[in-house]
């Protein structure tokens, strides 16, 4: 198992550590909804990064990174601003709610859609051709930011195309790359997209069996809450996306199209939140204050096991037809599947853990309902570290050479 400690580095002893505080940005009365860096353009001499705030108070607050002081409010919005993006090449930030806005860095509004829906845009993400793709209930939405011209000097934003494949909610939306994105949906459906002419590339769905044959075993998996199978999260690689499904991590294969590996129930309850961390390993945290780390190993499929499809026969609802998966089976007997692995378990909250950072010079820092936030770092390492450094002492008095 790895071994993480609380703080600086030591094993806890009764308390743990404390940090310093370094800034505490104070301003909104609600719920904080999205948060997100603006940086200053490559091509600026002085670097000055803002840090730009949504809440539930229906105001977007911008603040000076270096400083925490308050630069602007903006409070014109008519909804809650759900999610927020930049798009560095324009120089230009957005804001969903029920509808989209473009901002430019002094704050300026440049342009609006129309009202877009009540429930208003649950993910914002950019894609190619000056594209951003909006999650909207169900839907998808293709928006095409045209930047001024010699003929126009106005900003403008267009819809160009509704996607209509999720059959529920979607609750998640990342890119994979510069050619794909991901979506997940509420009843469990992942769909990968072509982000240049945004058609489906892939798409995969826990189905429910027909089978009137059920076991008391499966009649208990058939009646599981919709939200066991709510994909809340993604992150991704060059070659997989993670997903975490309900109470659950699963590892979707780009170019295989399909799951290779998963664990069903990791948490208690359902996982907020994933991450990558070097080496092949994940980190996730969950509603039941649990923050735990897994490795992703290749292992040799069993022949005597049909390999796996997608999340329908993950989630073991009914069985595999054993005269269609024939040639599965086949196709697969010599290839190399994987297992998710537990190697860490960092226990230190007590309620639910919302979402964390991890900086791979400095640690992990957690979120939690419980009102601790808490950096861990990685024992092994710091421990090398301590040992450098004493080491860089020893020979800086020259008590390496006596010892020698």
């Amino acid at each position: 198992m790895l071994r993480w400690l609380i703080g600086g580095g030591r094993e806890p002893q009764g308390l743990a550590e404390t940090g310093e505080k370094l800034l505490e940005l104070n301003g909104h009365t609600q719920k904080i909804t999205a948060i997100i860096t603006f940086p200053s353009l490559e091509s600026c001499e002085e670097k000055h990064q803002l840090i730009l705030t949504a809440s539930a108070d229906r105001t977007v607050i911008v603040w000076d990174s270096d400083t925490g002081r308050q630069v602007q409010r903006i409070s014109c919005f008519q909804s809650t601003v759900k999610c927020l993006t930049v798009l560095q090449r324009l120089d230009v930030w957005l804001s969903g709610g029920n509808d989209l806005c473009v901002w430019n860095r002094k704050l300026d509004l440049l342009c609006k859609t129309s009202h877009l829906s009540d429930t208003g845009i649950s993910a914002l993400v950019e894609i190619p051709k000056n594209c951003v793709v909006a999650a909207v209930g169900k839907e998808l939405i293709i928006f095409r930011l045209v930047a001024p011209t010699e003929g126009s000097l106005e900003w403008d934003i267009l819809e160009v195309k509704r996607l209509l494949d999720h059959q529920d909610n979607i609750l998640s939306l990342i890119n994979v790359n510069d050619l794909s994105f991901v979506t997940g949906s509420h009843i469990g459906e992942l769909i990968i997209w072509d982000a240049l002419d945004w058609t489906v590339q892939a798409y995969e769905r826990n189905f429910w069996d027909p089978s009137p044959q059920l076991d008391t075993q499966q009649e208990i998996k058939l009646c599981q809450k919709s939200n066991d199978i709510s994909i809340h999260h993604f992150t991704c690689d060059e070659e997989n996306v993670f997903a975490a499904v309900g109470r659950g991590l699963y590892v979707y294969n780009l170019q295989m199209k399909r799951v290779i590996a998963c664990q069903k129930t990791a948490h208690d309850s359902n996982v907020l939140h994933i991450a990558r961390l070097p080496n092949r390993q994940l980190i996730s945290c969950s509603e039941d204050g649990s923050v735990r780390i897994w490795e992703l190993r290749e292992k040799q499929q069993l022949a005597a096991e049909p390999v796996p499809t997608g999340f329908f026969n993950m989630w073991g609802f009914g069985r595999v037809n054993k005269q269609a998966s024939q040639p599965v089976k086949k196709q697969q007997e010599n290839a190399t599947s994987c297992s998710l692995e537990l190697i860490g378990d960092l226990i230190g909250h007590s309620s639910s853990v919302e979402v964390f950072l991890y900086f791979e010079d400095h640690g992990l820092v957690t979120c939690s309902a419980d009102h601790l936030i808490i950096l861990w770092k990685n024992g092994e390492r710091e421990s090398g570290l301590r040992s450098l450094r004493l080491f860089q002492k020893l020979e800086e008095n020259g008590d390496l050479y006596l010892a020698l």
